[in-house]
């Protein structure tokens, strides 16, 4: 039973109005900067840094996660939309 309190914990933790808000605006940033040619998430994510500097550590990890996956779409969104790969994973879309 440990472990469904440790999980119903995570979720009470991760699921407040605030980190869901970091987790949206993450995604839309990565997706946004993850759409430009050349840039892949982990450039993405060094690019956006510097936002979560002042965070605490839970939503800030939230938003890097969000971050990363959102550009990782944005990347196959240009490979898909006008045929040039927007990170190297996307070549073979």
């Amino acid at each position: 039973m440990d472990i469904l309190e440790g999980l119903m914990g995570g979720f009470a933790t991760c699921l407040t109005p605030y980190k869901l808000w970091m987790a949206l605006l993450g995604c839309l940033l990565g997706t946004l900067v993850g759409i430009l040619p050349g840039l892949g998430p982990s450039a993405t994510i060094a690019i956006l840094l510097p936002i979560t500097f002042g965070m605490d550590a839970t939503p800030a990890m939230i938003m890097m996660c969000a971050v990363y996956y959102g550009a990782m779409y944005g990347g196959s969104t240009t490979s898909i939309l006008i045929n040039v790969p927007g990170e190297s994973s996307s070549v073979i879309t």
